[in-house]
């Protein structure tokens, strides 16, 4: 890509009524626009990030053995009377169309999920069942806040579990647990497994996934010699009591924001739509459900939230909108040296940003620390056609051929 045709520019000043650093820096860097309050368009640059958060949901959920659908966002309320859902969720969006009938923007898909999932299955063999989609959800939030933290309009992840009894659902949330630490891993994050209440969607324990961050909207406590974690609201203890779990360590105190969540819905749903099959047994079974959630929006505003500097974002290398950021400054013989070498790094595969604008260096510097990129390549008179390379995270450069940087490159990436 080169920066002279990319769509977006930087800004030197955030909107003013943007207060969280992930609302910030994105509205700077070109990667959102807020539309109002809730709702974000995602550029060029933004899209890029968020397609690479949704491919490795993608090959994780898959590995588990995740089928992908694509559901309406537009629901009859039908379905959401069948359930209660209708009068008991308050962020509900509702519509009523010219002929007078209502709808719901989907918040959730347990009412189109289930009804989808009954018309296909006949037999207690046709179970288990595990079905997810990546798409927009809508909520109507009082006070949408946090950026793209919390939205009223926003992305997520979200696969629903059917299996035959309970036993079979908790081995499937072991493997769907290890599934969300390797996305998150892979993500550039470390998440807790926190137990929290069930909310709108189960009156069991549910669990979310939390990542330490200033900016999180949630308290939790944790121990400091196991994996034990618990949201505050429902804690018994309090920091600097003992771990319940290992009784070793002390639970310590921290803000956390949420980024992924798992309900066991029981048989709610298959309930509602009277979705059950004969086992084999020949006795009638209702299928227990489980929600899996992720916001792929509010994980990208997380990765800012946990990696930024004075002076932008600071992009994980697996999620990052370009590999590299190529800049060129002098004169001509730089300005062909680094058209070559850009080139070359797009036939190797390697996705690259070339800043080709007529602008100083210290623009273009400022402008890839604020977009963040990884890997920064600098060509200009005073390399003599040697590569200035040097690591976001990093102030250390050093000097390198064009050959020895192409080879560099590979492993890195």
């Amino acid at each position: 890509m080169l920066y002279s045709q990319l769509f977006t520019k930087t800004k030197k000043q955030a909107p003013k009524d943007e207060q969280t650093v992930n609302a910030k820096l994105l509205c700077r860097a070109g990667f959102v626009n807020k539309t109002m309050a809730g709702v974000y368009s995602y550029l060029p640059l933004g899209l890029l990030v968020l397609r690479k958060i949704e491919q490795i949901i993608r090959q994780e959920m898959n590995a588990i053995g995740g089928q992908e659908v694509f559901l309406p966002a537009l629901q009859p309320a039908e379905n959401w009377q069948i359930t209660g859902g209708w009068d008991e969720i308050e962020v509900l969006f509702k519509i009523k169309s010219r002929t007078e009938r209502d709808y719901a923007l989907g918040q959730s898909h347990e009412e189109i999920i289930t009804p989808l999932v009954q018309s296909y299955v006949n037999s207690y063999k046709d179970l288990p069942l595990y079905i997810y989609q990546i798409q927009q959800k809508y909520r109507d939030e009082l006070r949408a806040k946090s950026g793209i933290l919390r939205g009223r309009e926003f992305g997520m992840k979200d696969m629903y579990s059917f299996d035959l009894n309970q036993s079979d659902f908790d081995c499937f949330y072991a493997k769907a647990k290890q599934a969300y630490l390797k996305i998150y891993q892979r993500c550039g994050l470390t998440a807790k497994v926190t137990e929290a209440s069930g909310g709108d969607f189960s009156e069991k324990i549910s669990y979310e996934f939390m990542v330490l961050t200033d900016a999180g909207e949630d308290d939790i406590l944790y121990c400091d010699q196991c994996e034990y974690c618990i949201n505050v609201d429902i804690a018994k203890n309090k920091a600097g009591d003992n771990c319940s779990k290992c009784q070793k360590g002390k639970l310590k105190k921290a803000r956390a924001s949420e980024v992924g969540n798992v309900f066991d819905l029981g048989q709610k749903y298959t309930k509602a739509f009277d979705f059950y099959v004969v086992n084999e047994k020949g006795i009638k079974v209702y299928p227990i459900m489980g929600c899996y959630g992720i916001g792929t929006t509010r994980l990208m505003g997380v990765i800012v939230e946990k990696y930024f500097d004075d002076k932008g974002i600071i992009w994980p290398l697996s999620v990052a909108p370009f590999q590299a950021c190529l800049i060129n400054l002098g004169g001509q013989a730089a300005y062909q040296k680094a058209k070559e070498f850009y080139q070359a790094l797009t036939k190797a595969g390697i996705e690259v940003l070339w800043d080709d604008r007529q602008e100083s260096a210290g623009v273009k510097f400022a402008d890839a620390d604020l977009i963040g990129i990884p890997i920064r390549l600098v060509l200009s008179d005073k390399t003599q056609g040697q590569v200035e390379w040097k690591k976001r995270n990093e102030e250390k450069t050093e000097l390198l051929s064009i050959e020895q940087a192409m080879q560099k490159l590979k492993p890195e990436i």
